[in-house]
């Protein structure tokens, strides 16, 4: 079975940890032990969050005044190359014998975008709002309160293609197990005239996921994360895990926009398209929610 692992941001970085590379290395090693333990029978395809580590390059650069910040789409790159570098490496560890590819991957989208009228998504370190307003001038940016301080946002649009989909494929039918599209893949839009320009924007990565388990005829998309599942009431004292669901019942329940949301959306969206089926769930619990015993499960017949 062709399965997409999703691995979230929070999986790879856990609440409260400092975003240093000792500690990416652990989670890292311990994330890819939960993968190889599903590979057995399965053409695995795995993807990943970047939001810590794109956000501390983005702390480094403004350490350094010499230069201009670089662009969100390089910076994107930096990231996927560099989680993805210790994924691969950490399943060649796990995995003897298998096969691995890092591939940096370029996520087409559209220019016209709604999301690029309506910046959203926070990005970078924190500023009090006069330097935020000086900023925002002088680069060109939109800045937004974040708590009782202000961030840059940027805007998050709809991933519509991944560029390197037949690259992937080709790796996949030569029986490599292939890490891409990482953080939701590099911003690019296409021109008319076919030429690739990258974008500042930052491209959610549950989204970019679903879209690479359609394009590549999954049968499985799997995300994990650091909870257990989708929960019904989260955060409440009435809260219960959603251990299954169709995406039409999924789809009339309210789920925080900045972390469940789109999972479920995402999982929606696969199952919606291809009849496959889409799990939710811990990181560590990855063959049990496989094996349909954790989790929460989403799929159109019941």
């Amino acid at each position: 079975m062709r399965v997409v692992v999703a691995l979230g941001g929070n999986a790879l970085l856990k609440r409260g940890d400092l975003a240093d590379a000792s500690t990416l290395r652990d989670n890292i090693a311990a994330a890819t032990k939960a993968i190889a333990g599903i590979a057995e029978g399965h053409e695995l395809v795995v993807t990943h969050g970047n939001g810590p580590q794109i956000g501390l390059l983005a702390l480094q650069a403004e350490a350094y005044k010499e230069v201009s910040p670089y662009p969100l789409d390089i910076l994107g790159a930096e990231s996927e190359g560099m989680i993805g570098y210790l994924i691969d490496r950490e399943l060649r560890n796990w995995l003897k014998g298998q096969d691995v590819a890092t591939l940096l991957t370029q996520v087409e989208v559209d220019g016209k975008d709604p999301a690029f009228l309506d910046p959203t998504k926070p990005i970078g370190p924190i500023y009090d709002e006069a330097t935020a307003g000086e900023l925002a001038a002088a680069r060109n940016w939109t800045v937004a309160p974040d708590g009782a301080h202000f961030r840059r946002v940027v805007p998050s649009p709809e991933p519509i293609e991944i560029i390197e989909i037949e690259t992937i494929r080709l790796l996949l039918g030569a029986g490599v197990l292939v890490v891409c599209a990482g953080g939701g893949g590099i911003p690019v839009i296409v021109s008319p005239e076919g030429t690739i320009h990258g974008i500042e924007a930052v491209i959610d990565k549950d989204l970019s996921a679903a879209l690479l388990a359609r394009q590549l005829g999954a049968e499985f998309l799997l995300l994990l994360t650091d909870v257990e599942g989708v929960f019904e009431n989260w955060d409440t004292p009435n809260a219960s895990l959603i251990h299954s669901a169709a995406p039409s019942a999924l789809r009339h329940m309210k789920f925080d926009p900045g972390s469940m949301g789109p999972k479920v959306e995402a999982a929606c969206r696969f199952v919606d398209a291809t009849g496959g089926v889409a799990a939710i769930g811990a990181l560590d619990q990855a063959a049990e929610i496989m094996a349909g015993n954790a989790g929460t499960r989403i799929q159109a017949r019941l």
